[in-house]
């Protein structure tokens, strides 16, 4: 439930349960009042049903006797109070005082009011009563009241507590509520404070924060998805960190070994007694050199550029079949060079949405890669095939299943090179930067960072790339290109 409609609900019961309880506490009460009254009430009838044989007699108004009234003296106590009127008014006998005697003359009419009637006051019951004579001829009145002491004091009890019991109940309620907003607000917002705190200081808690369906739930919940991507970006950052010190390590590496042979060659070309024919092997040999530390820093230089977030994706709509001859042409020199044949296949789409600066970079890698691992009288083959169109005849049977799986929807660039092949752990390995296998490491012969760009430049074109190796026989990258639809 939300804080919002939680604090109105529960302002609402805070609000009707002290009337509830008070309706539930009075309707006892009632209950109780009505059971009492009505027991008084038949006590009181027949204390009068007892005492009206005597105060019927005639004579205890026309004589004042004390001796007469001996009996109603005895009847008398604090609790019940006897008192007689002449018909003219007058006081004749009252067991409060005791004795006969003529009091003051009362007010006939309050006198005559109320006859006949059982009268409930507040602390005590009245009854009043004519006597007649043998003539119907009034003659008295006699007004009994018996005071309600048991009734009084069980009603100062129930005061006391109905009082004690609202007491015990706002002191219950009270505990309740603040138990329940503990519960509700401050416990989840302490122990998500606590949360935050262990979180700045790079500590973990154990115990996981609440997760509720109300306005702190959600705030938990995007506190721990900040929280993830913070852990994240700083496991990246760590990671980014290692990989530039491992890539200024390996750097210093490959530069060190052409550095090293450029001095070395340099020094001894200031010997004059060098033939012609040494200073041009000389020469031949620093230039390699400095074209590949060249190489090395153009390769670095794309790898920041891809890398960072300022690189922007320069696609345009180019011909399928114009733009894969393009991208396929001027690879049989380098391979003539080594005696090596090279195929080239395409079936492909009318159209396609890519960066061509960025994948003729591509191939450029790949095609180098293939062309450094095939032995001499080896042979390469370069291709390009739509989602609708079957793979080549030349795909390395055993890998002809996998492929096809891993191409579902999209246009497959395909690099596959006779050799000697790669072990599992390499083919993990190979995209990363820098990474070179032992034999080639040192030999100048690569930046170890083609295959990292050829990466790059297929996430940047929403794709993927991956390699398969067979023992003995070869290697096959594969890209896979997005189709228009």
């Amino acid at each position: 439930m939300k804080i919002k409609n939680w604090l109105m609900v529960s302002h609402l019961v805070v609000m009707l349960l002290p009337v509830v309880a008070v309706y539930l506490l009075y309707v006892s009460l009632q209950s109780y009042n009505q059971e009492e009254n009505l027991k008084e009430y038949v006590d009181f009838q027949i204390l009068v049903s007892n005492l009206n044989e005597t105060l019927n007699d005639v004579s205890l108004y026309q004589s004042l006797d004390n001796n007469r009234f001996q009996e109603l003296t005895e009847i008398g106590d604090d609790n019940l109070s006897i008192d007689l009127y002449r018909y003219d008014g007058l006081h004749v006998f009252s067991t409060m005082e005791g004795n006969t005697g003529y009091y003051p003359l009362q007010n006939q009419d309050r006198i005559l009011k109320n006859l006949n009637e059982m009268q409930r006051r507040p602390k005590t019951y009245v009854y009043k009563r004519p006597v007649f004579d043998e003539n119907e001829q009034l003659t008295g009145v006699y007004e009994i009241t018996q005071g309600r002491t048991d009734w009084v004091e069980t009603s100062n009890q129930q005061l006391l507590l109905t009082i004690i019991l609202s007491g015990i109940f706002f002191i219950l309620l009270y505990v309740i509520v603040i138990r329940a907003i503990n519960r509700k607000l401050n416990r989840p917002l302490h122990q998500l404070q606590a949360h935050m705190q262990a979180f700045a200081v790079g500590k973990n808690t154990d115990k996981k924060l609440n997760q509720s369906k109300d306005e702190i739930g959600e705030l938990n919940n995007q506190f721990e998805e900040m929280k993830k991507q913070i852990t994240e970006t700083r496991e990246e950052l760590v990671k980014q960190q290692e990989e530039k010190e491992y890539m200024v390590a390996a750097l210093s590496h490959d530069l060190k070994t052409p550095l090293t042979v450029i001095r070395t060659y340099t020094e001894a070309m200031e010997n004059h007694d060098l033939s012609k024919e040494e200073r041009t092997e000389y020469q031949l040999i620093l230039n390699d050199k400095l074209n590949h530390m060249k190489q090395l820093i153009d390769d670095l230089s794309i790898f920041t550029a891809l890398q960072s977030s300022k690189n922007i994706l320069q696609p345009v709509q180019v011909n399928g079949e114009e733009f894969f001859d393009m991208l396929f042409s001027g690879y049989e020199e380098p391979c003539a060079k080594k005696n090596i044949q090279l195929t080239t296949e395409w079936h492909v789409r009318n159209a396609y949405e890519l960066d061509p600066k960025q994948m003729i970079r591509l191939v450029d890698n790949l095609m180098d890669n293939s062309i450094r691992h095939t032995p001499e009288h080896g042979e390469i083959w370069i291709g390009a095939i739509a989602s609708t169109k079957s793979l080549p005849d030349w795909v390395f049977p055993e890998l002809k299943e996998e492929v096809n799986l891993w191409r579902t929807d999209g246009t497959v660039l395909l690099i596959q090179n006779e050799g000697k092949g790669m072990e599992e752990s390499q083919m993990k390995k190979v995209f990363e930067p820098f990474y070179q296998d032992d034999i080639s490491r040192g030999k100048g012969t690569s930046s170890g960072l083609g295959l990292s760009i050829a990466k790059f430049i297929m996430e940047n074109h929403e794709g993927k790339i991956n390699i398969w190796s067979t023992a003995g026989k070869g290697t096959l990258f594969a890209c896979w290109i997005k189709e228009r639809r």
